[in-house]
């Protein structure tokens, strides 16, 4: 069984967190949902959520590390030594890492300088802060063993590009038709 963490900091955006746990659990991912500062946190929104695991869970491995925006979310995500270590010990082992919205910007190429030379996407402005890489505005990019994509309202997408590249598009897009994406 494939596996993914799913990093939550305090100001995350909830659409972009949940819709991932929800759709990988779906395709039979065994999904980590955990919180880097304690299980119980916060949204961007008010919504309150209780992670399966707190910060001890950045020391395990996974197939796909997956990182939702919001701010101060992403901010906060990017400020953690541990979750930048998380990520580019993950990165440097060739698996996938998935970031929407602020995070592209923020996280992987504010935090972790991993964008260089690479194609990416974000929420609207955010690609202002990033030099040295490709914006292309599409819904979905993927670009080598990173995934990136816009906000909230392409958050099914995102999830469906992930699901594809740990399992297959078949799983994807039967995910996908369940969802009514497709």
């Amino acid at each position: 069984m494939k596996t993914a963490c799913l990093l939550l900091a305090e100001g995350f955006e909830e659409v972009e967190a949940l819709t991932q746990a929800d759709y990988l659990r779906r395709a039979g991912i065994h999904v980590t949902i955990a919180g880097i500062a304690g299980r119980k946190i916060k949204g961007s929104h008010g919504i309150a959520v209780e992670a399966d695991a707190g910060p001890e869970a950045l020391e395990d491995s996974y197939d796909a590390i997956i990182l939702p925006g919001g701010m101060p979310g992403a901010r906060n995500l990017a400020e953690s030594p541990a979750v930048r270590n998380l990520i580019n010990r993950h990165y440097t082992k060739g698996k996938l890492i998935a970031a929407i919205c602020a995070a592209p910007a923020v996280v992987l190429h504010g935090g972790c300088n991993l964008l260089q030379g690479k194609k990416f996407t974000g929420y609207p402005g955010t690609e202002e802060s990033v030099q040295g890489a490709r914006f292309i505005p599409d819904r979905v990019v993927i670009d080598g063993n990173i995934i990136t994509s816009r906000g909230p309202g392409t958050a099914g997408e995102f999830a469906v590009a992930i699901i594809a590249a740990l399992e297959n598009k078949q799983k994807a897009d039967e995910v996908a038709q369940h969802a009514l994406l497709k």
